[in-house]
């Protein structure tokens, strides 16, 4: 299957439909600079996307006094919603490319949004940036070689490395007996998690914690019995993993049922949204998660000048609702595709904006965003952004996400202490 570019190189003998589509949107790309962004805004990871309406209100205020090189440049935002799935994030990709004639692509939420939409892009050569997905899902997820890396694609988000030196930092805060029993998901995500080489196995050994795993189970599973007999049986006072919320929702009522009674629990994507720990109730105090973007976060958008905090406020003051940590990394993902928008030499040729992408280098509400190579990038396509670890703590009549543990970025300031699950 021919490609987007070798169709516009064999326009003049092959002039097909799509042919034809790919050289109309060149030409009017002086007119109106295009951005495709999917998310997931229904399905069982909506969290992820529960902010994008109030995010997309500020980007395209923002957005509108965009210039090129000192020149205005029009640019029109066109969102699809994933519905959590990743046969349709690859589907509305396909569509943002060929009918909507889009210039660049950005995807946010986990690999099951992150991995599609990046394939689509790298097949089609349209310039794509994602966030929201442990760097090593994403990379190794679509057979990424360190090697060569990726021509089209580009990321930003922590890694395992990252997650785990968190996790092990609360738990050895706790105190608890180094007994863990691990949730690992049938998906990218808890493949890469529960993986020897990429994900917790190796390092949980190496830090004298023994990992009780039971192998991979299916998404939306309504039967956690044999895991959690398992963990009983074994004297693990620490459960962690990466689950969707549904799923923990699941575990963790069993869990009560069965008489099971970690002391800390520590889970990825499932406790990272305020809506999902309200509706546990009094079981959700003292859960733990990582954290990565918070009102407490010293950083400031490149595009509304904004702090984090203001950010998270303004949040509040608009919907009514708790800050939750994807406004950062979405919000995150146009400040990027601004600072590509500024800089590129000619916005209607791809492979000069794909350039620009990678010639990054730049300040943002979630920390640095480089691809120009050094520390915070493992593999060409990827930087690395500061992450922290802590805890939901109940606070009158709402839970607050609390800051307990900051090793790994001390300059992201505690909020309080870790305490053990009643």
């Amino acid at each position: 299957m021919m490609n987007r570019r070798e169709l516009l190189k064999g326009a003049g003998t092959l002039l097909a439909a799509p042919a034809i589509l790919r050289v109309t949107r060149a030409s009017a790309q002086d007119a109106v600079f295009k951005i495709g962004y999917v998310s997931p805004n229904t399905g069982p990871i909506a969290g992820f996307g529960e902010a994008d309406a109030f995010i997309l209100g500020g980007v395209r205020k923002a957005f509108a006094g965009l210039t090129n090189n000192g020149k205005p440049v029009a640019v029109e935002i066109i969102a699809k919603d994933s519905q959590s799935s990743s046969n349709r994030a690859a589907e509305v990709a396909t569509e943002l490319i060929e009918r909507d004639g889009v210039n660049m692509l950005l995807a946010s939420a986990a690999p099951d949004t992150a991995n599609p939409v990046a394939d689509q892009a790298e097949l089609n050569e349209i310039p794509c940036i994602t966030s929201i997905s442990p760097w090593q899902p994403y990379f190794f997820g679509r057979n990424g070689d360190p090697a060569t890396g990726f021509k089209w694609t580009y990321h930003f988000f922590w890694g395992l490395e990252d997650v785990i030196a968190n996790f092990l930092a609360l738990w050895d805060q706790s105190g608890a007996t180094k007994k863990i029993g691990g949730l690992f998901p049938n998906d990218a995500d808890g493949n890469a998690w529960g993986d020897p080489k990429l994900g917790l196995p190796t390092p949980l050994a190496k830090a004298g914690y023994s990992l009780i795993d039971l192998g991979r189970y299916q998404v939306m599973n309504n039967d956690f019995s044999s895991q959690i007999a398992a963990f009983k049986e074994a004297g693990c006072e620490i459960v962690t993993g990466n689950m969707i919320p549904p799923d923990f929702a699941t575990f963790w009522s069993q869990a009560g049922q069965q008489g099971f009674k970690p002391k800390v629990v520590t889970i990825g994507k499932a406790l990272l949204f305020p809506s999902v720990i309200e509706s546990l109730g009094a079981r959700g105090d003292g859960l733990t998660s990582e954290i990565w973007w918070s009102p407490s976060h010293p950083f400031t958008s490149s595009l509304t000048g904004d702090s984090s905090k203001a950010i998270a406020d303004d949040y509040t003051a608009v919907t009514g609702k708790q800050w939750t940590q994807p406004i950062g990394f979405n919000h995150a993902l146009f400040e990027v595709a601004a600072d590509v928008i500024k800089r590129t030499a000619d916005l209607s040729d791809p492979q000069s904006v794909v350039d620009a992408v990678a010639a990054t280098d730049m300040q943002s509400l979630v920390g640095p965003i480089s691809w120009k190579g050094g520390p915070l990038n493992p593999v060409k396509n990827v930087v690395r952004t500061p992450l922290v670890g802590g805890q939901w703590q109940k606070n009158g009549d709402h839970f607050e996400l609390v800051i307990t543990n900051n090793s790994q970025y001390p300059s992201i300031p505690v909020g309080g202490k870790l305490k053990l699950l009643s």
